[in-house]
C-alpha cells in the first residue's frame, strides 16, 4: 500500500494522510482545514490533492478544525463514505463544523464588502451549512480500546490521546498478501500533566507510526504555574492599566482550560471583581459537551468536582451570544477579560476584538497556545509592530504577551513518553507530521538518539510505499 501526505506536511495545519490499499480502497486519516498560512491558505484549502469521490472511509482523530474542517467540502466534492470517530469527537465535531460554516459565511460577507469597495470580485465560502449537515450524517462512532472491522482485512481501534475530549490515536491492522501491517497515527498528543484530561494511553507495537511534532523541540512551562500567571496578567492589565485583556482561544479545549483556571482563582478568592466574557457561542456548547464526559477527566479534577460541581463556572462569567452583544464589547469602557475564538486570531470574533483594541496601550493581547507563524496571532507573537487585519494595517500599540504553559499539545518529553511503549527496532518508519520543518528536524535528531533509525519528514503530497 501507499501513504501520501496531503496536509500537515512540514507545517502544522491541514492534517490529511491518505492510505491507498492494494485492493483499491482508500482510507483518509483526518481532513483538516489549513489555517493561518497567509495568502497560501485559500489556495491550499481549495484543492485536496486527490479526488474526494474515491475515498472509501475517513478516520477522524479529533474534532479540532485543523483536523476536521474540510469534511463538509469533502462531501460537497463527492465523498459519500463512512466517517469513523469517537462519540465525543462526533458530538464536538458537529458543533465545530457548523460553527466553521457560519464563520466562513460571516467573514466572507465582511471581506466581500471591502472587496466590492476596492472593485475586486467576491469569492465564495468553501462550504455552507447544508454541506455540513449532510457530512455530519456520515459519522459512525467507535469507543476507545475496541478493535472494529471496518472492511474485510481492515481493523480500527482508537486509544485516548489526551489532547481534547474525544481525541484519539488511530490504530490500524491491515492485511495484504497474507501479511498484517500495523499502523499508528497519533493525531494530536496531549500532555501527561494536563489540568483536565487523562494522560495519553499506551498502545500496541506498530510497524509504522505517523507522529505529530508541533512542539518536538520545546519543553513547556509547568502547568501548575498557570493559575498564578493568569492572575498576574489580569491584575496587570485590568487593575493596574485599567484596560482590556483579550485572550484568543480555541473554543474546544483551550477555552475550557481557561475557565477552569479562572474558577480556581475564584475558589481561592483571588479573582478580581471585573466582568469576564466568553465571546464565542461555540465555546458554551463545547463546554456543555465536555461536562458530558467526566470519565475522561483526570483524578485531580474529579476530586475538585466533589466540592464544586461545575469547575468551569464562577461569579462574573458571561457568555456572549449575539453579534450585537459582541459588538457592544468594543464600546465597553471598563476593564474586563474577553476570551474569544479563534486561537490563532485569524478568524472569528476575536479578530474584531483585536482590531478594535490593538491601538491602546492599556490593553493586553494574551496568546495562550500555538500560532502558525503567518497567522495574525503568530505575527503578534513574533513582535510585528504593524499587522494587517481584514485588509487594513494597524499599529500594534497594545501589549502582547504569551503564556506557554497552557498548550494542549505535548512537548518533546510528552511525545517521547507517548513513544515509550514502542520497541524502536520494530518500527520500520516513523513519519513526522504536524510541525514546522525546523522543529521536525530537531525532533528527528532527538529520536535518532532514542534508536528510531528510519525517520521521514514528508513534503506536501509526497508518497511512500509501506509493506
Amino acid at each position: 500500500m501507499n501513504i501520501t501526505f496531503h496536509g500537515a506536511a512540514r507545517t502544522v495545519t491541514g492534517s490529511k494522510h491518505l492510505l491507498s490499499l492494494n485492493s483499491g480502497k482508500k482510507l483518509l486519516l483526518d481532513c483538516g482545514l489549513f489555517q493561518g498560512m497567509g495568502k497560501e491558505t485559500i489556495q491550499l484549502n481549495e484543492s485536496f490533492g486527490f479526488e474526494p469521490s474515491t475515498i472509501s472511509y475517513l478516520i477522524l482523530s479529533h474534532a479540532h478544525i485543523d483536523h476536521s474542517g474540510l469534511i463538509p467540502k469533502l462531501f460537497k466534492n463527492g465523498f459519500r463514505g463512512k466517517i469513523f470517530a469517537t462519540p465525543a469527537t462526533k458530538e464536538l465535531g458537529s458543533i465545530l463544523l457548523e460553527d466553521s460554516a457560519a464563520i466562513q459565511r460571516d467573514d466572507t460577507r465582511f471581506i466581500n464588502k471591502r472587496r466590492a469597495k476596492q472593485g475586486l470580485p467576491p469569492y465564495d465560502a468553501l462550504y455552507d451549512l447544508a454541506d455540513t449537515a449532510e457530512a455530519i450524517n456520515l459519522f459512525e462512532t467507535i469507543p476507545y480500546n475496541e478493535w472494529t472491522t471496518i472492511e474485510p482485512g481492515v481493523e480500527l481501534m482508537f486509544t485516548d490521546a489526551g489532547h481534547i475530549i474525544g481525541s484519539a490515536a488511530v490504530h490500524l491492522r491491515i492485511k495484504e498478501d497474507d501479511k498484517t501491517i500495523r499502523i499508528t497515527f497519533s493525531g494530536d498528543v496531549g500532555r501527561y500533566n494536563d489540568a483536565i484530561l487523562r494522560s495519553p494511553a499506551t498502545f500496541d507495537q506498530a510497524d509504522y507510526i505517523i507522529l505529530e511534532s508541533t512542539y518536538g523541540n520545546k519543553l513547556h512551562s509547568e502547568v501548575f504555574g498557570t493559575v498564578d500567571a493568569m492572575e498576574k496578567w489580569i491584575r496587570h492589565t485590568c487593575i493596574e492599566k485599567k484596560g482590556k485583556l483579550i485572550i484568543p482561544a480555541f473554543s474546544v479545549g483551550r477555552t475550557q482550560e481557561l475557565l477552569y483556571v479562572l474558577n480556581q482563582l475564584s475558589l481561592e478568592n483571588r479573582l478580581p471583581a471585573i466582568p469576564f466574557y466568553v465571546d464565542s457561542p461555540l465555546s458554551k456548547e463545547a463546554t456543555e459537551v465536555l461536562k458530558n464526559y467526566p470519565s475522561y477527566f483526570n483524578k485531580h479534577i474529579r476530586k475538585v468536582m466533589e466540592a464544586d460541581k461545575d469547575p468551569f463556572d464562577f461569579p462574573g462569567l458571561n457568555f456572549i451570544k449575539t453579534v450585537e452583544e459582541s459588538k457592544n464589547l468594543n464600546a465597553l469602557a471598563q476593564p474586563c477579560v474577553i476570551i474569544s475564538a479563534s486561537g490563532m486570531a485569524d478568524a472569528g470574533r476575536v479578530k474584531h476584538h483585536i482590531m478594535n483594541n490593538i491601538g491602546d496601550n492599556k490593553n493586553t493581547i494574551l496568546m495562550v497556545g500555538y500560532c502558525e507563524p503567518r497567522s495574525l496571532g503568530g505575527r503578534l507573537m513574533n513582535g510585528d509592530k504593524e499587522v494587517k487585519i481584514f485588509g487594513e494595517w494597524y499599529k500594534v500599540i497594545a501589549e502582547v504577551a504569551q503564556m506557554r504553559s497552557m498548550s494542549a499539545h505535548g512537548d518533546y518529553d510528552d511525545l517521547c513518553q507517548f513513544l515509550a511503549c514502542q520497541d524502536p527496532a520494530l518500527v520500520k518508519t516513523l513519519f513526522l507530521v504536524h510541525g514546522e520543518y525546523d522543529v521536525q528536524q530537531d525532533f528527528a535528531a532527538k529520536l535518532l538518539k532514542k534508536k528510531f533509525l528510519n525517520i521521514e519528514i514528508p513534503e506536501m503530497h509526497q508518497s511512500f510505499t509501506i509493506a
